[in-house]
């Protein structure tokens, strides 16, 4: 079970950050270089979540409710690129969605 959702998931992270630049660039006006920075933040904060999250999921002895948070996360944030009405807001979602990503990764 947890496969198909890990699949899905996936699958719905891709379908969205395939088009992301493209928007941000095109409709919302980002320059390049600050869309380069924004994916950079994004690299980086799901890795330095991995790094606390695996002592986290040690810690509790348990890895269902950092799996549940990291890919509640995910898919709390999948709405809001659609309902993006500044570059911030699509920010902020692509920080949570990766720091899901992050949360779930390490426990895995």
């Amino acid at each position: 079970m947890l496969g198909l959702v890990s699949l899905f998931m996936d699958l719905s992270s891709e379908l969205i950050h395939a088009l992301l630049p493209i928007f941000l660039v095109t409709t919302m006006g980002m320059s390049m270089s600050a869309l380069g920075v924004l994916e950079g933040a994004a690299e980086a904060t799901a890795m330095i979540v991995r790094i606390f999250s695996g002592p986290v999921s040690d810690w509790l002895g348990r890895r269902k409710p950092l799996l549940l948070l990291g890919y509640g996360l995910a898919a709390l944030s999948k709405p809001l690129f659609p309902l993006a009405a500044t570059p911030a807001v699509v920010v902020a979602a692509r920080l949570i969605d990766r720091s899901g990503n992050g949360i779930r990764s390490a426990p895995t």
